[in-house]
């Protein structure tokens, strides 16, 4: 599911224009061949000034013969680093595809859609032809993936042929193109490859712009309904069903993707934005069936509620899994936890789960534990200085770190890593204390995804050490409560300082 780059000692690495930085290396080649006479060798050494000298010359005098390509502004763009397609003209297209991750191209001027030729076009007074072809997902590097999303193309068009191509709806903002396809159905995949994603290329429009969608679904426009409207101001366009021509001054196809579940503030072209940035668009798209469920509740069990001597303990959430990697001694784990001084909630949520529920379960809990799986994309739901505690299965090491752990961390969640041993595993009563499924998990992987999932992510239940595992826990409650009692101190503080 993620980026892995291998290279054998073996295998040589080579470099662009850019990753040389235009360095010229000479090399000696050994040679069993007697040296030749002095007149001889002198001979190619002058050639080589004569030839270094012309070069110098024309770096030096070409300003003054080819002005246009060095203007102070041309050179003054390479010394900023621009990204690329940073500054569109009006009447082109730009294509950025120097990231592994998703190519993105950018046009501007008299923009409109044809459903019908896959097309969006972009009409100029010039000539010149352009035919960029685009798949607007954020998984370019999964061909087998990438082949099944639909392909656009990106058309320059003479204006004369403007009037057999009039527009149905116009639109006075920017456009945004990508695509639902893919892995949409798994929230991991629906939060990393789209929504945020989306939340990095539409942030700079402030809501003034239109998504224009790819396998458009009706169930993921009304599961993020709440999101796509603190993200955009006007209903989403169905490319495909939608046969009218829209028109855009702006377009942008593709998305934009920095790395797992994160948002990079130097790459979000001057507004330092991060990932909590995004994680509270979250809370203000929630608030209000959140607070609706909350007064629902207080109809019902209001006096329940407030006679629950337990009710201000810290809250532990534990993520219940049916099926593989599900804990098998829940029931003693919630026992363990109450013993240490917490408030225990059992989530389990299934298709149909609303998210706003799973949201305000999530965002008023102290602590999570959850094992490794797609459900642990959640901890973008959670309070920064929270802790989340994931319990890795044997075999998922980096994939736990590196797709919610490290995440968690950049988030300001307070992480805890619980790495199982293999008597903590299913797989213990299945194979020998020998066998690399156990011993050496890494090699297993190595063998391939198909390794990966049949053994470790489809084959594995777990049964925690619960005296091994209190320990992590406990010092989560120290955690906790040290917060609360900070936190509680600080509102004391400004109620003071505001008297």
């Amino acid at each position: 599911m993620g980026l892995q780059h291998h290279r054998s000692k073996s295998q040589p690495l080579f470099l662009d224009d850019d990753e040389m930085g235009l360095v010229l290396v000479f090399t000696k080649k050994p040679s069993s061949t007697p040296l030749p006479s002095t007149a001889a060798a002198a001979r190619p050494k002058l050639l080589t000034l004569l030839f270094l000298s012309l070069v110098s010359g024309f770096l030096i005098l070409a300003p003054h013969f080819f002005p246009a390509f060095y203007s102070f502004d041309s050179m003054a763009a390479m010394d900023s680093n621009l990204p690329l397609c940073s500054s569109v003209a009006n009447g082109t297209i730009c294509c950025d595809r120097t990231s592994i991750r998703s190519d993105v191209c950018y046009m501007k001027g008299d923009i409109r859609t044809q459903p019908s030729t896959s097309s969006i076009r972009l009409y100029t007074g010039e000539s010149r032809h352009q035919d960029e072809k685009i798949r607007p997902y954020t998984r370019k590097w999964e061909t087998s993936v990438m082949n099944t999303i639909d392909e656009l193309h990106l058309i320059t068009s003479d204006e004369k042929q403007q009037q057999s191509h009039h527009c149905d709806v116009t639109h006075d903002v920017p456009a945004v193109f990508f695509s639902t396809g893919g892995y949409t159905g798994n929230v991991y995949h629906e939060f990393n490859d789209g929504l945020i994603p989306l939340y990095i290329t539409s942030h700079q429009y402030n809501k003034r712009v239109v998504f224009v969608i790819l396998e458009y679904h009706d169930w993921w426009i009304s599961k993020y309904s709440d999101i796509l409207s603190h993200l955009s101001d006007f209903p989403a366009i169905d490319f495909s069903s939608d046969k009218r021509t829209h028109c855009f001054p702006e377009a942008t196809v593709g998305l934009r993707i920095h790395d797992e579940l994160t948002i990079s503030p130097d790459l979000m072209q001057g507004s330092n934005r991060t990932i909590v940035d995004f994680r509270n668009i979250l809370d203000r798209a929630y608030l209000p069936r959140i607070t609706g469920l909350i007064e629902e509740e207080k109809l019902e069990l209001g006096p329940a509620i407030r006679s629950n001597s337990r009710h201000n303990a810290p809250k532990l959430l534990i993520v219940s899994r049916t099926g593989s990697r599900a804990i098998t001694n829940e029931e003693a784990l919630v026992k363990t936890g109450e013993r240490i001084g917490f408030r225990v909630e059992v989530l389990r949520p299934d298709p149909t789960t609303e998210l706003a529920k799973i949201y305000r379960a999530m965002n008023s809990s102290d602590v999570m534990i959850g094992v490794h799986g797609a459900a642990m994309t959640h901890f973008l739901f959670m309070r920064p200085g929270s802790v989340f505690i994931q319990v890795v299965p044997l075999g998922t090491d980096w994939a736990a770190e590196s797709y919610y752990g490290g995440p968690a961390t950049r988030m300001g969640l307070k992480y805890i890593g619980y790495k199982i041993l293999p008597r903590e595993s299913s797989l213990f009563e299945k194979y020998g204390e020998e066998d690399p499924v156990l011993r050496d998990p890494e090699s297993v992987n190595q063998r391939g995804w198909e390794y990966t999932k049949s053994i470790y992510l489809d084959g594995q239940n777990v049964a925690l050490d619960l005296k091994r595992f209190a320990k992590r826990l406990g010092r989560a409650y120290g955690y906790v409560v040290k917060n609360v009692v900070r936190s509680r101190r600080e509102r004391r503080r400004r109620r003071r300082s505001a008297v």
